[in-house]
């Protein structure tokens, strides 16, 4: 069995870098983008509200 690699604090501060600055606005931007897709099919299929 390997031993634990631990991280340096450089390392840490890099992942945490990467995820809050690129991960978090690029998922937003898919679940947003997701959803306003599947709203748009719903209602290309159904018609608009109201009809």
């Amino acid at each position: 069995m390997e031993p634990i690699k631990s991280f340096t604090k450089g390392e840490e501060l890099r992942s945490f870098l990467f995820l809050s600055v690129v991960m978090a606005p690029v998922l937003a931007v898919m679940i947003v983008g997701g959803y306003g897709f599947m709203v748009w099919m719903f209602q290309l299929l159904a018609g608009p509200p109201g009809s």
